[in-house]
């Protein structure tokens, strides 16, 4: 029976050589690899019967991950295109594709995104029997996968770092080959690329002979960069961008690198208008991890943990993508602070990039500013730009305990900041009047920092004495500077309202201003002067100055009634208070209406 099936296979075998001359040994080079073809198949399949993916029982992922044959991780790398894959650590990766023919050149380009890699390329060497020589009978599953996973292959290059490298040989022999990929530091996404095709298809934007940015102009806000186009856009027609990235820590080498580091939230920011390259935006400080490898570790590794890890909030980085100009103004930077910028030329067609040789510069030093002395005892005017600063300097010439420090915010509020031979004493808000008490020490000297509103322009009045708070230049107020109008005494020509005092005899008068109907409360706060004084007032519009005072803070309120008002109008009430020594503070302008029929 034995020797009859054997004949009987003989000629099967010899038929069939008549019906395909293919099958002929001749041909057993195009077997071969149409057998790379089908073992390359094969190997996808495999993947996806082998593969488990990672559960919540973390005892069996790592069973998994020990265990190759349980955790085959196997797919195919298409012939001229860029793909992105992600690692977890310690967890090996593998790809293949195949090569056709004899002498095929051949490039292989893998780019890290946020951790250095080790990889390595591998020449599978398949036994005779996987290139289709057999009855057309399959073999079992588990020896054609056995000649996959035990099979160590022809190492042909491997690599440890950071940078993006390539392999490249001008002839390669047919076959499949393995690439095979690892990160020992953390999870981490990368790029690889493959083609058998790599003097026409260029899918990386060419850089020029000189690949340096440099830097053309610089200030202590602004900076400018220029580098030489790449001839890929101009020379091959293809459609080619430029992106800047701009941060605080360190050149990056590939554009995947600086988006590991960008929140998920940042997209591309379209090219700005013309005459403002950029827009302004606030550097926060972002630290990034250390790029150091560690031992030298092969591609498999005895470390079997996972580490997952937390997501990092907003990134010092800012990129911009700017067309095709090789010329580009950085706007709104800090001075005296460096910063690395890098250029990237991207296809637009492949989203491929390449990184010119990044720089990095440190803005200059903002204009020292002037600083203001303080007189012992004398009130100093001081205006302040919107969102700017004032220094102001203290020194008494005499011994002292203590010095008292004044300040007057007449518009908005303004952050004061104190500090004795270096040391931070005081930082606070201030609205109003505000007096601080500050312990003094031995030839010690203060250094005040005024900081402006947000909203526009501030003006102040300081003042900072070593003597006796009973000299006081400015009158002490209450904590409530509200003016209170009583409706139910309101009638077609006056107006009752009351005020809070305080148990120092002071000087108050009140003032009245008819104004329109529309007079809006938006319009009076920017009306509100608290520095500007009765003078400034026209003399038609003082009612009336008293003193008052009252030894118990409960029953410190006056009232007063403004006659001689018309039906129907709207008045602006201002109440001064005036010191001793002639300085006033305005309380909370208020806003009454008379009635129109009584």
């Amino acid at each position: 029976m034995r020797g009859s099936a054997e004949e009987s296979a003989s000629e099967r075998e010899k038929h069939w050589t008549k019906l395909h001359p293919s099958a002929h040994p001749q041909n057993t080079r195009m077997r071969q690899c149409r057998g790379w073809s089908w073992v390359l198949l094969l190997l996808v399949a495999l993947g996806a019967l082998g593969q488990k993916l990672p559960t919540r029982d973390e005892g069996l992922f790592q069973t998994q991950i020990r265990d190759k044959s349980l955790f085959h991780d196997s797919s195919v790398i298409p012939d001229g295109a860029e793909i992105s894959g992600y690692l977890f650590r310690d967890t090996p990766k593998r790809y293949y594709f195949v090569v056709e023919e004899d002498n095929t050149p051949l490039s292989v380009t893998v780019t890290p995104c946020d951790a250095p890699l080790e990889w390595r390329l591998v020449l599978q060497e398949l036994p005779e029997e996987a290139s289709g020589e057999a009855s057309g009978e399959p073999e079992p599953l588990d020896q054609q996968k056995q000649q996959v996973t035990v099979d160590e292959g022809t190492e042909l290059f491997t690599y440890k770092g950071n940078d993006v490298e390539s392999y490249v040989a001008t002839s390669t022999p047919s076959g499949l080959y393995q690439f095979e990929i690892l990160s020992t530091e953390k999870d981490s996404n990368f790029k690889v690329y493959a083609t058998t095709t790599p003097e026409s298809d260029q899918p990386y934007p060419e850089l020029p002979y000189d690949p340096r940015v440099d830097v053309t102009a610089l200030g202590r806000t602004t900076l400018t960069l220029a580098w030489k186009p790449t001839p890929t856009g101009f020379l091959m027609g293809q459609p080619v961008q430029y992106c800047v990235v701009i941060n605080k820590e360190h050149n990056f080498k590939s554009m995947c690198a600086a988006e590991a580091k960008i929140s998920s939230d940042d997209t591309f920011m379209l090219a700005p208008k013309p005459g403002r390259d950029f827009s302004p935006f606030d550097f926060a400080h972002f630290g990034f991890p250390s790029n150091g490898f560690g031992k030298d570790r092969g591609l498999t590794s005895n470390k079997i943990s996972r580490a997952y890890t937390v997501k990092p909030k907003q990134s010092d980085i800012q990129k911009l993508c700017i067309g095709n100009k090789n010329i580009f103004t950085i706007s709104d930077l800090k001075p005296d602070t460096q910063y690395y910028f890098d250029v990237f030329a991207v296809n637009s067609a492949t989203n491929t990039s390449t990184a010119y040789v990044g720089t990095f510069a440190r803005t200059k030093e903002e204009a020292r500013q002037k600083t203001v002395e303080l007189k012992d005892g004398k009130v100093t005017d001081v205006f302040i730009k919107r969102k700017a600063s004032k220094f102001l300097r203290f020194a008494p010439m005499s011994s002292h305990q203590r010095v008292t420090l004044f300040v007057h915010a007449c518009l908005d509020t303004v952050q004061v900041q104190v500090r004795r031979d270096g040391k931070l004493l005081l930082s606070q808000n201030v609205e109003g009047v505000r007096q601080f008490q500050l312990r003094g020490k031995p030839k010690g000297k203060y250094l005040i920092r005024l900081r402006g509103s947000r909203k526009g322009a501030s003006t102040l009045k300081v003042l900072a004495t070593t003597k006796p708070s009973s000299k006081q230049p400015f009158p002490s107020l209450p904590e409530d500077t509200r003016i209170k109008a009583f409706d139910k005494l309101r009638t077609c020509s006056s107006a009752t309202v009351a005020w809070l005092g305080t148990q120092d005899r002071n000087k108050y008068c009140i003032y009245r201003k008819e104004v329109a109907e529309n007079y809006g409360e938006e319009q009076r706060k920017r009306e509100q002067n608290q520095c500007a004084g009765p003078e400034t007032r026209r003399k038609s519009e003082k009612v009336l100055c008293k003193y008052f005072h009252s030894p118990n803070l409960q029953k410190a309120v006056t009232t007063e009634t403004i006659t001689g008002l018309e039906p129907g109008k709207t008045y602006l009430l201002d109440v001064y208070v005036v010191a001793h020594s002639g300085h006033s503070v305005k309380y909370q302008s208020k806003l009454v209406k008379t009635r129109k029929y009584c």
